[in-house]
């Protein structure tokens, strides 16, 4: 079998080493006789698999021992809903949009404010702008007394990212969408009340979901909040008040620990430097293909490319695929072309992107 170098933005390619492994154990997990998906959540080789994934995200992002750590189910499209659910409390509360994601999460909390008591507020948008941009804290009007600001610190469709050096002002405590670069490098966790992440693109499965939530925001929701959705239910419980999902959880605990084999998330991070650096170059002087981000906020991880003439787009999705480079369609919304390079991806992969375009171009310039 020869694997394709996969460019999915989600779910998204894993690291070899973690996928043999998870085979390995598939039928029998360490001598159980069983495997994880099969044996109890309550079992004592369950709560070891969970405990080890907790101590080793936490050893990796440097968590503060006053943050929870909780593994949830319902993706974080979910947390659109249980975001407000937990933290409006009949207040309000300020959302960023710069592009597809954190438009749909206000959209959910609009819908839901109402219901809840409380209000949400637009502070900023580059909808205007085709989200080409991420937005400048001297753009923003925020209320000191709101419950919480959103915003979405890397958006995968149409590939903007900001880092910590570009988080608005802490007047309120800021809640992020990271599931598009979470552990592709290092965090101040400190900086944020909470972060949430999907699976599916830098940690395991899709259906699970992290939130790493500061203690004191805990206790805050409405009545109107399922018992299951209340993040403070959920801590008490160690995220198993029901079955949680305890594959996506052990592949999870795989992966941390490969990436502390690989030297933590600054190692990572200098990988993914040279991966899309190595990429939007080639991009930007090929004079065939265009990346429309401004530069000081395009993602390292998602990275949307435009071709000369659209018409060769259905050229070069079946050439890349016979080459063995698969899933580079850009998202419906946007079309074009895009290659998610999480972790997993290793630069090979994008020399031999690089190269295919490169042939491309030659070919149809």
């Amino acid at each position: 079998m020869t694997r394709v170098f996969n460019f999915s933005a989600g779910p998204a390619a894993l690291p070899e080493p973690v996928l043999r492994q998870a085979a390995e154990e598939m039928l029998d997990w360490h001598g159980a006789g069983c495997g994880v998906m099969e044996m109890s959540h309550r079992g004592k080789e369950f709560t070891s698999i969970i405990e080890q994934a907790e101590a080793d995200l936490r050893e990796l992002m440097a968590i503060p021992q006053n943050y929870r750590v909780l593994f949830l189910q319902g993706g974080a499209t979910q947390q659109f809903a249980q975001i407000p659910m937990n933290l409006l409390g009949g207040g309000s509360a300020d959302y960023l949009v710069t592009g597809t994601w954190s438009k749909k999460a206000f959209k959910e909390a609009q819908r839901l404010a109402g219901p809840l008591g409380g209000a949400v507020r637009l502070v900023g948008s580059t909808e205007a702008e085709g989200f080409a941009r991420a937005l400048r804290a001297d753009e923003l009007a925020l209320d000191p007394q709101a419950a919480y600001v959103h915003l979405c610190t890397n958006e995968t469709i149409h590939g903007v990212e900001v880092g910590d050096e570009g988080l608005p002002p802490a007047v309120a405590p800021l809640v992020a969408d990271m599931s598009s670069h979470i552990l592709s490098r290092p965090t101040d966790v400190s900086r944020y009340g909470l972060i949430y992440a999907g699976a599916q693109k830098n940690i395991g499965p899709s259906g699970l979901v992290i939130v790493i939530v500061r203690e004191d925001l805990l206790g805050r929701a409405s009545l109107l909040t399922p018992t299951v959705m209340d993040y403070k239910v959920m801590a008490d419980n160690g995220s198993m008040l029901n079955t949680p999902p305890t594959y996506g959880i052990y592949v999870a605990g795989l992966v941390f620990r490969w990436l502390k084999a690989q030297g933590g998330l600054a190692a990572m991070e200098q990988c993914n430097i040279d991966k899309a650096a190595l990429l939007y170059d080639f991009i930007d002087g090929s004079g065939f293909y265009r990346n429309t981000v401004e530069v000081g906020s395009r993602s390292r991880m998602n990275i949307p490319f435009l071709l000369r003439d659209d018409a060769l787009n259905d050229a070069f999705l079946a050439g890349a695929k016979a080459a063995g480079l698969t899933q580079l369609k850009g998202h419906k919304s946007v079309g074009g072309m895009r290659a998610s390079i999480y972790n997993a991806m290793p630069i090979e992969g994008v020399r031999a992107l690089v190269d295919y375009m490169r042939e491309f171009a030659a070919q149809h310039g």
